[in-house]
């Protein structure tokens, strides 16, 4: 597939099928995020693929409340995609500390976007998820008290009536100059 096709189909899904997501699929997305480039080549993720049905459903459940309900479509989706932040190599949090960045947070951003864009090109839907109840999450998934949890991405099949919307972004000239601000 065309990169440019490919980036103009993924879009976040929030309606799925109840159907599994095969297994080589899965796999496909891990090695996509195994490939992600980071800081240093530290990879500083860890990957938890959540697949068993009611152990999903409880971390879906911890994704919304009664007072913030947009998430309740993670639900749906047969499969949530966990990625936590681990160290980072030496060098990188040296690096980091200097120039006051935090680069596991870039890294998982960029792996995250390999398994969506991945997830698009092998016909399944995703959407990253930034709310969620991490302490909760991090009991059900036996994730250590000291790693945060980056984000979530659901995933799954969407329904064969879900169609493409059309992508409402800023012009390119508010997002890019040439040679100066």
């Amino acid at each position: 597939m065309d990169f440019q096709e490919l980036i103009k189909l993924r879009q976040s899904v929030r309606r799925y099928q109840n159907k599994p997501v095969e297994r080589e699929k899965i796999e496909k997305l891990i090695e996509a995020v195994h490939l992600a480039p980071s800081a240093c080549n530290s990879q500083p993720w860890k990957l938890i693929i959540v697949d068993e049905p009611e152990l999903k459903n409880q971390v879906a459940k911890a994704t919304f409340n009664k007072a913030i309900s947009f998430n309740k479509f993670a639900t749906e989706a047969p499969v949530i995609a966990v990625l936590v932040m681990v160290k980072a190599k030496l060098i990188a949090q040296i690096g980091g500390g200097i120039k006051n960045k935090e680069y596991p947070q870039y890294d998982i951003g960029i792996a995250a976007a390999h398994f969506c864009l991945q997830a698009a090109e092998l016909g399944l839907g995703t959407c990253m998820m930034g709310w969620f109840d991490e302490k909760k999450i991090q009991q059900l998934l036996n994730i250590p008290k000291k790693r945060k949890i980056g984000l979530l991405i659901t995933l799954g099949y969407p329904p064969e009536d879900y169609s493409l919307r059309k992508k409402i972004r800023k012009p390119t000239d508010e997002i890019c100059g040439f040679n100066s601000y």
